[in-house]
């Protein structure tokens, strides 16, 4: 059994147990997960929403939120939790937004409220934002299995070249992050030709 397939397996394992009640399994997957999460988080609240809470404070809200309700998750496999815990910070920077607007008074004077960045992204980011993950997706077609793996492991999903030597086998930290900087140049070159 590859040391992947042993990790999902724990995974499974310890999510079955924190579902039925196990703290110790609880707390294991709390570890596992609240670094990565942190991480993945850094900034997605914007400095200017930042009065009572930092993006900190809202990680640490999904995870308790998610970890008291456990028993409710539907695990769907490998990164679901990791996938639901992101979801779950990303929903409570949109009410940390909605609640920072809302107190928005109507005696802020003109200049106070032009000085605000923006909250949308225009039209044109918008489209530039579209076109590059086309090209991220269709860069990451042309990649094997495993170059794929630690492309989206390490860039979307915030892994450590610790995690990522477990995850696929490598003997070394050192030697997953050669192998994440040689995949990586392949999307960024794909990405460049398409």
């Amino acid at each position: 059994m590859s040391k992947e397939t042993e990790r999902t397996n724990t995974s499974e394992r310890l999510i079955a147990r924190a579902q039925a009640g196990d703290s110790a399994a609880i707390s294991t997957l709390f570890r596992r997960n609240a670094l990565a999460l942190r991480r993945w988080a850094h900034g997605r609240l914007p400095h200017w929403a930042r009065r009572a809470r930092d993006t900190a404070d809202l990680v640490q809200d999904a995870l308790f939120q998610t970890f008291r309700n456990l028993d409710r998750f539907d695990n769907r496999g490998k990164g679901a939790l990791q996938a639901y815990l992101r979801q779950a910070v990303m929903n409570r920077v949109r009410d940390e937004l909605r609640r920072v607007e809302s107190r928005a008074t109507i005696d802020e004077t003109p200049e106070r409220i032009a000085a605000l960045p923006t909250r949308q992204p225009s039209p044109f980011d918008l489209t530039l934002d579209v076109e590059r993950q086309r090209k991220y997706k269709e860069a990451l077609t042309t990649l094997t299995d495993d170059e794929r793996m630690l492309v989206v492991a390490r860039i979307e999903m915030a892994y450590t070249y610790e995690q990522l030597a477990l995850l696929t086998n490598r003997a070394t930290p050192d030697a997953a992050r050669i192998a994440v900087r040689r995949a990586v140049l392949k999307v960024a070159e794909k990405m460049s030709d398409v």
